[in-house]
């Protein structure tokens, strides 16, 4: 009796077969050639028949090389940082699919000399906030270079409320005393004068740090120093505002933005980029030019710098339509129902248990802590957040009391027939 082993293809075979071979050339011989042995050793195995050796490597291909899955957010937080912050506007996509081939990021065409480099998304964000900015490649390295800057072997004076902890246990004052700055903390946790900045002033100043607390809130008896009197103190002063929020927003009165701590006197101020702003990853520092000037200088700007890729993606965040963040923020609430419940009727009636409900929606990736934003949502059974997380495409939605919310206030509108589709794949 012939062993059925014998009718399992060749390697070669397999990799000749016309759909094979046109992933071969998008994802690498070599990933195809391993998902072709690995099938090959399923068939010696008895898992599969050998006549479902092709069909088994195509289910098991990629979409990219890349392990990273595109996924669904639908749990309600706008700027997600376990999901990527910021997605990306097609404007901003198309503009770092062209930065991915060769192009001028340091090359004038028209003199055939060197140019400087990231000069459209400087001016973009010259037009967006004028005067001098500078672009790291994230907001805690926009601080590192003003403390290495401003402050090595020097003092910088800070309050006490503002010594914050970022992600993944990274501190804010970790992050300055590495660069050979002193840190001289001043007033207490909940209160803060301008009185106490002033007293610690001394010939070993570097500058004065005023820390926006974007992942927590302080409430009752508490008192912060104006941006303003402590620009009056006569030293320079670094302002973090952190969520990347250029100018005032109406739904965020109490979020600082870099216009006004501008005008209010700062010397710089920085700012993260894939949070409101809506664009890629990037430390932005702004203010007085020959500040601006001397970060962009020192040593260390080399080692912070950020590619063509970030660059292409800011310029088109900046001079493009608006990024899915800000749409997210602006949506309408009855909008949002209007969506909610044609999807719950349309799940409804596949026999899913769906209802359109009220939500509530943040902002999300440290930005307008206790800021609510109302919305509307699917829910569903609680046994759908894991279907659904594991489904194709992933989708991610919260628990709430028992049920699987689907917020629709991070989900696009041109996303909802995908939305509908992976829930019902699960019903």
């Amino acid at each position: 009796m012939a062993d059925p082993r014998r009718a399992i293809p060749r390697t070669d075979t397999v990799l000749a077969e016309p759909r094979i071979a046109k992933a071969a050339e998008t994802l690498g011989r070599d990933l195809v050639k391993a998902l072709v042995v690995a099938a090959q050793q399923r068939a010696r195995a008895g898992e599969i028949e050998p006549g479902e050796v092709v069909d088994d490597v195509l289910a098991r291909l990629p979409v990219t090389v890349s392990s990273l899955r595109p996924v669904l957010n639908a749990t309600g937080v706008i700027v997600h940082t376990n999901l990527g912050r910021a997605p990306l506007s097609p404007a901003a996509l198309d503009a770092v699919v062209a930065a991915g081939g060769t192009t001028d990021v340091e090359f004038d065409l028209e003199t055939g000399e060197r140019a400087k480099r990231g000069r459209g998304a400087l001016a973009a964000l010259a037009d967006a906030v004028p005067g001098a900015a500078h672009v790291v490649n994230n907001n805690a390295a926009a601080l590192l270079l003003c403390a290495l800057t401003l402050a090595q072997g020097k003092e910088i004076i800070v309050g006490r409320g503002e010594l914050v902890e970022i992600g993944d246990g990274f501190r804010i004052p970790d992050l300055l005393a590495s660069t050979g700055a002193r840190l001289r903390e001043v007033g207490t946790t909940n209160r803060t004068s301008v009185r106490d900045y002033a007293a610690a002033l001394g010939p070993d100043t570097g500058f004065v740090l005023k820390v926006h607390p974007s992942n927590y809130r302080v409430t009752g008896f508490t008192a912060e120093a104006p941006m303003a009197e402590l620009a009056g103190l006569g030293v320079p002063v670094v302002a973090d505002v952190g969520s990347g929020l250029l100018t005032p927003h109406p739904l965020l009165p109490d979020e600082p933005d870099v216009t006004t701590a501008l005008a209010d006197g700062a010397t710089v101020v920085t700012a993260s980029g894939d949070k409101l702003l809506g664009g890629p990853q990037a430390g932005l520092l702004f203010g007085d030019a020959d500040v601006i000037e001397r970060l962009r200088r020192h040593p260390a700007a080399r080692a912070l710098r950020v590619d063509k890729l970030t660059l292409a993606a800011l310029e088109a965040t900046l001079r493009g339509p608006e990024p899915p963040v800000r749409a997210a923020l602006g949506a309408a609430l009855g909008e949002l129902r209007t969506r909610a419940e044609a999807l719950a009727t349309s799940l409804r009636s596949a026999g899913i248990d769906a209802e359109a409900v009220t939500s509530t929606a943040v902002v999300g990736g440290g930005g307008a802590p206790g800021v609510d934003l109302p919305s509307a949502a699917v829910a569903l059974p609680a046994r759908y957040a894991t279907a659904l997380r594991l489904g194709e495409p992933p989708v991610v939605g919260r628990i709430v009391r028992d049920r699987c919310l689907l917020d629709l206030r991070t989900v696009r509108p041109a996303d909802d027939a995908t939305l509908r589709e992976a829930v019902r794949r699960c019903g």
